[in-house]
């Protein structure tokens, strides 16, 4: 996914790509922290005391934010306070075979892959049947795709039904506009869209949302402070996914929530929501409490434990380790403009980014990574962040890289 959003979650449509090569980032270090981003549920611990736990049986009209008490900005990362679990809903209400057959995992979900079939393109032109070969010669098991309507959940639905046969798992990534008027009619607008789409299908993981930090940002900041982001932007985008994760569960009660990969430095944004806090420097609003926390990072970002932007250099990885959570690194990938040969972009994928993480899994709990994406944009799309050409058939130096990283690193 991009930074903004225009392909996987169209949150920011006026914005365009924004790119800065590495040498711009050695010399631009502030902006590249704003401007060289990513490209686009029910946890288990105690009570909260920094807010209102987010219940996942919550209907719609429980949707607006509590009292709150000024406390100063918090100064940069620190863990988020326990949240408490949402409650399970009492029961779904689907009658349909196809959403009570759960799609999940018959094996290891280490390695996968972004893919965008609800969308035009190679995707579309694509058989099912060849995509999924493709999806199998790497040896993938996972495939992370976009929804935002009824009609992208059934279309998602069977092709998450005829991959599963083979043992691909197709996950969700719900999609909704920040364009409300305010935290509790952005709650209820996506508590709806999440019963529709959950009531077409159930599946293993949910992920809420999409790279939502880069859109509320301040300005040209790191994203890691409170006050980097916007406070109505911020209100509306924990509405969205407030309300779509009592939606899932309202219907799924056993569905786990992947909180939506945010990028970069922003985690100052999911911070906030775990702690029941707000860029205006007030506490005790609802918390969002989650399964799996999803991150993207991408060629020229450096190292995760090192990420160095206007205000200094943060261990990023060891942030959202400090949530508590399984890490999902849900896109990993390679800009365009990286400086260097198509050959030289697969084996930078291979050591730098994919083995680089591959290397601190362990210590930091990551337990997937996703390669970002299978196929190229079309000329009107986003660039070629594809490990294989637009006509759907033709594989890159870099889709070798990440074939051959894999067969010799099973997990």
């Amino acid at each position: 996914m991009t930074e903004n959003n225009r392909r996987f979650s169209n949150v920011c449509p006026s914005k365009i790509r924004r790119l800065f090569s590495a040498r711009w980032i050695a010399v631009l270090p502030a902006l590249a922290a704003a401007f060289v981003l990513a490209a686009c549920g029910g946890g288990s611990d105690g009570p909260s005391t920094a807010g209102v736990s987010q219940s996942s049986s919550a209907s719609p009209s429980d949707s607006g934010s509590t009292g709150s008490t000024t406390t100063p900005p918090d100064s940069g990362a620190s863990a988020p306070l326990a949240a408490s679990s949402p409650a399970p809903a009492s029961g779904s209400t689907s009658t349909s075979s196809a959403a009570t057959t759960v799609i999940a995992p018959s094996g290891s979900i280490f390695y996968g892959m972004n893919g965008h079939v609800n969308l035009t393109g190679p995707y579309t032109t694509t058989s099912l049947d060849q995509q999924l070969a493709q999806l199998k010669d790497l040896n993938v098991t996972l495939y992370r795709n976009d929804v935002s309507n009824v009609d992208g959940a059934k279309k998602l639905a069977s092709v998450a039904q005829k991959f599963a046969q083979s043992g691909v798992t197709v996950y969700p990534v719900l999609l909704q506009t920040l364009n409300f008027a305010d935290e509790n009619a952005a709650y209820q607008a996506s508590y709806t869209l999440a019963q529709q789409i959950v009531n077409v299908q159930r599946y293993a993981w949910y992920e809420v949302t999409n790279e939502l930090a880069p859109t509320c940002l301040n300005g040209w900041v790191d994203g890691v402070r409170s006050t980097d982001f916007k406070n109505d932007c911020f209100q509306i985008a924990r509405g969205v996914i407030r309300g779509m994760i009592a939606g899932i569960k309202s219907v799924d009660p056993d569905g786990k929530i992947i909180i939506g990969g945010n990028t970069w430095m922003h985690y100052g944004f999911d911070v906030m929501l775990a702690n029941g806090t707000q860029p205006d420097g007030t506490s005790g609003h609802p918390v969002v409490t989650w399964d799996i926390t999803a991150w993207h990072w991408y060629s020229e970002q450096g190292d995760i434990r090192n990420a160095c932007g206007g205000t200094g250099c943060y261990n990023v990885i060891g942030t959202l380790q400090s949530f508590g959570k399984p890490i999902w690194i849900n896109e990993v990938g390679m800009r365009p403009s990286f400086p260097g040969t198509a050959g030289e972009a697969g084996t930078f994928m291979a050591n730098n980014m994919m083995g680089a993480l591959l290397a601190i899994a362990p210590q930091y709990n990551i337990q997937s990574l996703q390669v970002y994406q299978l196929y190229d944009d079309p000329p009107t799309g986003e660039g070629p962040y594809g490990i294989m050409l637009n006509d759907g058939a033709t594989p890159k130096p870099v889709y070798t890289s990440v074939k051959n990283f894999i067969a010799t690193h099973p997990h």
